[in-house]
């Protein structure tokens, strides 16, 4: 399958010079990179969420591969989708899907299934994918959605990813796309972020579904940071670092009702 693109022009500019033009001002070309196990980033429009997700993306030394986790908006499809061939396009080009890398994943997972139809409309893995070929041209990625099920089944998703990405014996970066509180005033989901942020520093999954239920958290992407936490830390992660966070008052200086954004590196 050829995914075509449905946040071009909406999300992101549709054509490729203004593309590179906007993520020139969003990434940081001289920014060090360390190496990490996985990272979040934000997946609203790049003018609200685009310079945490360039700050975060600016810092991760690449891997050829990226794992993709992103949260199902629109209902469609498998609950836990992969997609195992094809490639996705942008306006910056074409990327493939690590089919290798894909097959050994499903193959040797409890909850994932071959879906397309989970992919084709979601916007939270797509808005990624041109930071990353940014970076690398030739980069490849495994696309995955998960929908709401218990966390144990997130969990079980990431130990058994980390498991595939040893079998593999290839350096491979997972990426969680999360957006967090959502519509609430400034001070209210800075406050609700800050406890979200809290449990993933301390790699604490388990935690961040607590409070995610308990302070009622609006993290659209809390399955993905969830599965991200387990598989990391199967890999060998032992700390995580806030990059940046902001909200999309800092952008439309609107603070009465904002979406919260977080760059954090797993590593």
């Amino acid at each position: 399958m050829i995914r075509e693109p449905i946040a071009a022009g909406q999300f992101y500019p549709g054509s490729s010079g203004g593309l590179r033009k906007m993520l020139e001002s969003m990434v940081d070309d001289r920014a060090e990179k360390v190496k990490a196990f996985g990272l979040i980033s934000p997946h609203a429009g790049y003018i609200y969420s685009g310079m945490v997700a360039g700050a975060v993306i600016s810092k991760v030394k690449f891997t050829d591969t990226f794992v993709m986790l992103g949260p199902n908006h629109t209902g469609q499809g498998r609950n836990f989708s992969i997609m195992t061939e094809g490639s996705w396009i942008t306006p910056l080009g074409e990327v493939e899907i690590d089919g290798v890398l894909a097959k050994q994943i499903l193959a040797s997972s409890s909850y994932l299934q071959e879906d397309q139809e989970a992919h084709q409309y979601e916007h939270s893995l797509e808005v990624q994918v041109p930071f990353l070929q940014y970076f690398k041209a030739d980069v490849r990625i495994v696309p995955i959605i998960l929908a709401q099920a218990r966390g144990g089944v997130y969990k079980k998703i990431g130990k058994e990813l980390a498991g595939s990405i040893k079998e593999s014996k290839r350096q491979v970066t997972i990426l969680a796309s999360s957006d967090m509180t959502h519509y609430e005033p400034q001070e209210s989901a800075r406050k609700k972020d800050n406890k979200a942020i809290e449990a993933i520093l301390n790699l604490d999954e388990d935690e961040l579904l607590r409070r995610v239920a308990d302070l009622d958290i609006s993290m659209c992407g809390y399955a993905p940071v969830v599965a991200l936490i387990s598989a990391a830390k199967e890999l060998g992660a032992t700390k995580a670092e806030l990059v940046k966070y902001q909200t999309s008052g800092d952008a439309s200086g609107d603070y009465r009702s904002v979406v919260g954004y977080a760059g954090i590196l797993l590593k």
